[in-house]
Parts: C-alpha cells; sequence; structure tokens
C-alpha cells in the first residue's frame, strides 16, 4: 500500500508538530541530505514553459529512495482565483520501484523553500542580524517570515509588496507571533535600508530588477527566492556581479537564477560545499552574500522523506492502492475478471 497525504492531511501534520517545529525539523532534513550531495543523482528540473508561466518535473535519487516533485508557476493564477503555484509529488523505493508516499507539496513546498532559505543565511548572514526586509507579500511570505524568526532569530521585519492588500493580509497572519515587530515600509528602499537580510520573493515571469545597486548596504545577506525560471530576475545585474553568490546547483541555477545574468564562467559556489565546511560562507563581516534560491529537488526529497516519517509516527494520512497487489504478479489482466464478468452478465 502507498500512504496518501492530501492537503488536509498536511494541514494537520503542520497543526500538530507546529510550524515552527515543521520548519525547524525539514531544515534539518534538508542539511543532512546536503551533507550527502555525492550520494544523489541530479538533474536540471524539466520545465514546459508556456507565456504565461511553467510546468515542471523535479526528480532526484539516492540508492534507497526516488522522488519527484510537480510543479508550476504561473503568476497570471490569481486574476482568477487560483494559486501561483500548486505542486504534488511522490517517493518511491528503488529497490522495487513501489510508491511508498503520494503527497500535496503546494504547503510542503511553501516550508521547505523557507526552511532552505533560513538554513542558508545560517552560514551567509551576520551573525548578529536581527532584521529583514521582506519585498513580496504573497503565499511565499509567512512561511519566509516565520522560518527567520525562528531560527536565525529575526525580530523586525520590514514589509513591502506593490499591492497593499498583500501586506496586510500578512501583518493580519504573522499577528499570531508577538516575538516579530512589523514594520509597513512605503517603498523597495524604505524596507530594504538598514536591513541586516533582504528577501525577495516576487511572482512576476520577467526580467525585473526589484534590488538596485544603490539599496545595498556593505555586509547584508540577500536572499533572493522569487526569481526561479529564464528571463525572470530580481536583482540588478551589478548587485549579482559583485556579491558572494550561492547557488543550489549550478546547471540549473545558471538557467533559471539570478545568474542567468552573468557569464557562464562566472564564479559560483554550491550550497553543499558550505554545509559539508569545504568552503567558508561568509568570509568578512562587510561582505554582501546572496543566495540564489530556485529551489531544488533535494530538497523536496527532503521533505518529502520528513513528511512520511511524520504521517507515519503521527499516523496521519490514508493507506491507498496506488498499484496492483497480485496474487500472481504475471497476471495483471485478472483485475479485470470481476468488472469484465460482470458486464458480460449484465448482457446476457
Amino acid at each position: 500500500m502507498t500512504r496518501y497525504i492530501d492537503v488536509t492531511d498536511l494541514s494537520h501534520l503542520v497543526a500538530r508538530k507546529g510550524l515552527t517545529t515543521c520548519l525547524e525539523e525539514m531544515a534539518e532534513y534538508i542539511r543532512q541530505d546536503y551533507l550527502r550531495w555525492h550520494d544523489f543523482e541530479k538533474c536540471a528540473r524539466v520545465a514546459n514553459h508556456s507565456p504565461d508561466g511553467v510546468i515542471e518535473l523535479m526528480p532526484a535519487s539516492d540508492a534507497n529512495l526516488y522522488a519527484f516533485k510537480y510543479v508550476n508557476g504561473h503568476p497570471k493564477n490569481t486574476r482568477h482565483g487560483m494559486l501561483t503555484v500548486m505542486a504534488f509529488g511522490a517517493l518511491g523505493d528503488v529497490d522495487t520501484g513501489k510508491p511508498l508516499l503520494l503527497s500535496e507539496m503546494t504547503l510542503t513546498t511553501a516550508i521547505r523553500t523557507a526552511a532552505t532559505s533560513a538554513l542558508a543565511a545560517r552560514y551567509l548572514a551576520r551573525p548578529d542580524s536581527r532584521s529583514m526586509a521582506l519585498i513580496g507579500n504573497g503565499s511565499q511570505s509567512e512561511f519566509q517570515a516565520i522560518a527567520f524568526h525562528a531560527l536565525l532569530g529575526i525580530e523586525e521585519i520590514r514589509l513591502y509588496d506593490l499591492d497593499p492588500q498583500a501586506t496586510e493580509k500578512l501583518a493580519a497572519n504573522l499577528a499570531a507571533y508577538p516575538g516579530i515587530r512589523l514594520v509597513k515600509a512605503a517603498s523597495v528602499a524604505d524596507a530594504v535600508r538598514g536591513a541586516d537580510i533582504v528577501t525577495t520573493v516576487t511572482a512576476d515571469k520577467a526580467c525585473a530588477t526589484i534590488l538596485t545597486p544603490e539599496m545595498i548596504e556593505p555586509g547584508m545577506h540577500l536572499n533572493a527566492v522569487g526569481g526561479d525560471c529564464p528571463g525572470k530576475t530580481e536583482l540588478h545585474r551589478d548587485i549579482v556581479e559583485h556579491a558572494r553568490v550561492i547557488v543550489e546547483y549550478e546547471p540549473q541555477s545558471r538557467i533559471e537564477g539570478e545568474i542567468q545574468q552573468m557569464p557562464a564562467d562566472s564564479p559560483v559556489t554550491e550550497f553543499w560545499q558550505l554545509v559539508n565546511g569545504e568552503i567558508e560562507g561568509r568570509q568578512a563581516a562587510d561582505q554582501v552574500t546572496l543566495f540564489d534560491s530556485v529551489g531544488f529537488a533535494i530538497e523536496d526529497y527532503s521533505a518529502l522523506r520528513y513528511v512520511l516519517d511524520v504521517a507515519k509516527a503521527l499516523e496521519i494520512g490514508s493507506e491507498i492502492e496506488l498499484v496492483p497487489d497480485l496474487r500472481d504478479p504475471k497476471d495483471l489482466y485478472a483485475l479485470l475478471q470481476p468488472a469484465v464478468t460482470a458486464v458480460q452478465k449484465k448482457r446476457a
């Protein structure tokens, strides 16, 4: 049987564990798997682009488990009352090919994205960072804010979005976290000024310049989340050129990240090199660091592994017969016999 986790199941899982606990524990699962970087079969995600969006498949596997995620990105969906990002995923046993988990991944992706952002900031942001500008206050913003508060001790978050209603929504949702002080900014520049960390998580499928060079201050850590497909960026090229750039998987980031603006031989460091201690993260207090985050399949592998472990422990979800369980594995046709017999009798 295959464990099935729908949106309601995942919501119950998070409610029972607590969102901050899920963020902390998922970040640790992600860290553990990045430590095993060389154990994984890796590839850039397979993307099908259209004028208004993209649909992608994101696979990753090691010797034991195979994971994939189906995910879209359609910024105009909100005009029609639909989510910009929707996803589901699966986890399978490598030895047999048997599917072990079929799960929603819209909520799960939001959690794993925020967990990855905060995990990377542990290596790259100044240890005394206490303020963050959050540019883009849509569906991912609450998760980013709570993750940085829980994992890094961020106390002040400065909010800005072109849509004031999105900022009001975010502020209302964060009211349940009294340890976070919220500041509603009048512009991007206003939000960024004096911030220790700047997170950009905008949705437009465009080559945008949300951040410009004059906004950047020495020692800032930039967490660029929204530039995640070809032709979609958030940072001015000069910022990328002069920052210390960390990516998840260079072959994918060259196509989809902020570094798509840069020459193919421009220097970058992959995140796994920081996690295993091969390369130091922040090299100076006044250095500007950039986590050019587009999302990578190993993080989805980690997220699915975490969901399966917690769902089993809490007995959440249902067992479904996603693939046949046969007495004779060579007789697949036997599955049809009851239905065929019933139809034949009805016709007779």
